[in-house]
C-alpha cells in the first residue's frame, strides 16, 4: 500500500533563514525521496513564510520547490495545501498551476478504517486577543483586497520585513512542550473528541515534535518544521510514524 505523507513549516523565504537555497533543495530531496511510494502529500501550512497572490505576479523564489511539486501532482500524487498563518493568501495560482488542492479551514477526512483531524493549527483554542485580531485583520476579504492595491514591490517587501520581526520575537519568546494542561491544540484535540471520533490530530504551527495518546483510541502528532526539525509524519495504512529526514548524500 502507498503511503500518506504530512509536514509543515518550512517558512519558505524566510530572511530568518541563513542557507535558504540549502533548504529548499533539502525539501526536494525529501520529496524526491518519498514521490515512489507516496499516495498524497499533506503540506499543513506555513509552507513559505509569506505568499502574497496579486493578479498577475506572486513572491519570488521558491521556483524549484513549485516545480516540484508540479511535477508530483503531474505524476498522480495528491497533494493537499493547508494555508498558515503566514501563506494564507492564495487565491487560484496555487490549485490553477501547480495543481495543489488548497484547504483554507480544518478538514476531517477518513483513510482505510481512520478518521484524521488536519489543520495548521492556528486559532484552535487560542485565547490571546492580540493574535486574535491579527488573524481576524489577515483573512479579512476585504482587508485582503486593499492590500492588492499596494504594488508588489512594497507590499511584498514590508510582509517579509513585517515577518522577519515576528520570527525573532517568537525565537525570543520560544517555549518547548508546556504539558497536556497548558498545550492549546492538546486541549483543543480533548474537547473536540468529546463531540466526535478522531482516532488521529494532525498539526503543524508550534515548531515543536509531539506524539501523545489522549485516549485508547485519541492521538495528537505536531509535526515540528523544516527550519530545525525536518521532520514528518507518515501513515502507511497502519500505523502513523513521526521522523526526521536525513539526506543519503
Amino acid at each position: 500500500m502507498k503511503k500518506i505523507y504530512f509536514i509543515s513549516d518550512a517558512h519558505l523565504g524566510s530572511l530568518m533563514v541563513q542557507n535558504p537555497r540549502e533548504q529548499e533543495l533539502r525539501l526536494i530531496s525529501f520529496l524526491d525521496a518519498i514521490k515512489e511510494d507516496a499516495a498524497e502529500i499533506f503540506l499543513l501550512g506555513d509552507m513559505f513564510d509569506f505568499w502574497f497572490e496579486y493578479k498577475t505576479v506572486v513572491p519570488k523564489g521558491q521556483v524549484r520547490f513549485l516545480g516540484k511539486l508540479a511535477e508530483l501532482t503531474d505524476k498522480g500524487i495528491v497533494i493537499h495545501f493547508f494555508t498558515g498563518n503566514h501563506d494564507l493568501w492564495t487565491f487560484g495560482y496555487l490549485a490553477e498551476e501547480i495543481g495543489l488542492q488548497v484547504h483554507k479551514t480544518p478538514e476531517i477526512i477518513e483513510r482505510g478504517n481512520k478518521k484524521f483531524f488536519l489543520a495548521h493549527g492556528d486559532g484552535l483554542q487560542d485565547t490571546d486577543k492580540g493574535f486574535a485580531f491579527i488573524r481576524w485583520v489577515f483573512h479579512n476579504k476585504v482587508l485582503q483586497q486593499l492590500f492588492s492595491f499596494v504594488p508588489p514591490r512594497i507590499g511584498l517587501g514590508f510582509a517579509k520585513q513585517w515577518s522577519k520581526s515576528n520570527r525573532k520575537k517568537d525565537i525570543a519568546h520560544a517555549y518547548g512542550y508546556q504539558g497536556e494542561e497548558k498545550e492549546l491544540l492538546v486541549q483543543f484535540a480533548k474537547k473536540f473528541s468529546q463531540q466526535e471520533n478522531i482516532d488521529f490530530y494532525i498539526f503543524g504551527h508550534r515548531h515543536i515534535l509531539l506524539d501523545l495518546q489522549l485516549a485508547q483510541k485519541n492521538r495528537i502528532v505536531i509535526i515540528g518544521d523544516w527550519l530545525t526539525l525536518f521532520s514528518y509524519a507518515v501513515w502507511d495504512g497502519e500505523n502513523l510514524e513521526l521522523n526526521q529526514y536525513e539526506p543519503t548524500q
